[in-house]
């Protein structure tokens, strides 16, 4: 009996993915740990490995396909002595339609997708309704195409992001006049379209929006209307911790120690002693956590993700160096699983490196705050009545008012200032 190949769930949150990539053809012997195919989620690109043994008899949902349903079937793996005929007959997939008679045989090397004009309107490949890629959908509306006059090639005749770019290569199954010269589809599946019919509006291009910042959009509109957020700043003097920086990387052979990673153990020490900052909003219950679990954001190619440094309380310096280190290369490759940029308690955002001088972070809920770090830099201060120059850092806290009142988020910012200013007292 066929084996049908399903979309996984990559993460308790998700409900549909990206498929981004097969990496066996329809032919190829599919061995028990063999990877089969790349699958999107929102935070990263993940591989998916084959539990079965057989031949991959029918992929059902081509790569790049996105909005794939988890528990979707998207290829079916054939056992021992089983053919096509068994996938037609058990997947209920539909024979393929023969051509009218007397019609050439294309080579399938040669054959490309077609667009009907005589496609009767509201009808589909199926018979019903019109089946399309989002991808696809959205190509076609900038296009000006009539997906009702389009032959889709895809898997039970969905209509796919090849079909669109023939259209609007031959100029066939237009529906509409577009302004201007027609769009122009990249390698990535970007539309350049033309300008709209609206004076002074230039051309542009749209790049497709990925899963990954699909939902970054979804979340975050979601955190700044439903949290109300507050902010504190606090300027914080930082040359006692950057000469002790220095001293400790002298000593370090291999994990040099970045600000970044002082700044992840002094939060996480402060969280220690305001644990009540450490916390998160549910409409039961305020849930204050006993770990402290931060979640350090990495800028990543299309988006943002937040790997977690779990228990930074109770971890060294060098530890948390080499962990962070690990976490961001292999987030930058997509190559994090969803347990470690998943359920951290804070988190840090820092901008201080492209010399962001102060800035306000938005709250990655359903966290209750989050601490933005600016750029270390020389200021005039005064101490005990005279001027002197010292290097500063403004670091401003975002925070959800349900979860942290101002007395709470004060109290922890005074915390991290005198942490982040006496740096000896981390290493007690």
């Amino acid at each position: 009996m066929t084996i049908q190949i399903l979309m996984p769930a990559l993460s308790p949150t998700m409900t549909e993915g990206k498929l981004t990539a097969w990496m066996k053809a329809e032919g190829d012997v599919v061995e028990p740990g063999d990877v089969i195919a790349e699958i999107e989620t929102d935070k990263a690109t993940m591989e998916v490995e084959a539990v079965e043994e057989g031949t991959l008899g029918k992929i059902l949902i081509e790569a790049g396909t996105e909005g794939v349903p988890v528990n979707t079937a998207i290829a079916v793996l054939l056992e021992e002595g089983e053919s096509a005929a068994d996938i037609s007959a058990e997947a209920g997939m539909p024979e393929p339609s023969s051509a009218p008679a007397g019609a050439p045989d294309p080579s399938p090397l040669t054959k490309a997708p077609s667009f009907s004009a005589a496609a009767t309107p509201g009808s589909s490949a199926s018979g019903g309704r019109i089946i399309a890629s989002p991808l696809a959908r959205r190509m076609a509306e900038q296009a000006g195409i009539d997906l009702n006059l389009v032959a889709g090639s895809g898997p039970n005749g969905r209509i796919v992001k090849k079909d669109i770019e023939a259209g609007i290569s031959s100029g066939a199954g237009r529906s509409r006049a577009v302004p201007g010269q027609a769009p122009i589809v990249t390698d990535s599946g970007a539309v350049q379209a033309p300008a709209a019919d609206v004076p002074g509006v230039p051309e542009f291009e749209e790049i497709t929006n990925t899963t990954m910042r699909k939902v970054i959009a979804r979340r975050l509109t979601e955190s700044k209307q439903f949290a109300p957020h507050f902010y504190l700043t606090v300027d914080c003097e930082i040359d006692a911790l950057l000469a002790i920086r220095k001293q400790l990387n002298e000593k370090l052979a291999d994990t040099k120690i970045s600000v970044n990673d002082m700044v992840v153990k002094v939060a996480a020490l402060a969280l220690k002693q305001v644990p009540a900052a450490n916390a998160s909003w549910t409409e039961e219950a305020v849930r204050v956590y006993r770990s402290v679990d931060v979640s350090v954001a990495v800028a990543i190619e299309g988006g943002l993700i937040t790997p977690v440094v779990r228990g930074a309380q109770n971890k060294g310096l060098s530890e948390i160096a080499a962990e962070i280190k690990d976490l961001a290369t292999r987030a930058r490759d997509g190559k994090l699983s969803p347990e470690e940029y998943q359920g951290g308690t804070f988190s840090i955002s820092n901008l201080g490196m492209f010399g962001i001088k102060e800035f306000a972070a938005v709250i990655n809920p359903p966290q209750g705050a989050i601490l933005a770090i600016g750029a270390g830099e020389e200021r005039p201060v005064v101490n005990d009545g005279t001027l002197a120059i010292a290097t500063v850092m403004s670091c401003t806290l975002s925070a959800d008012h349900r979860v942290v009142d101002g007395a709470i988020g004060a109290e922890f910012m005074a915390a991290f200032k005198n942490l982040i200013e006496n740096p000896l007292t981390m290493l007690l």
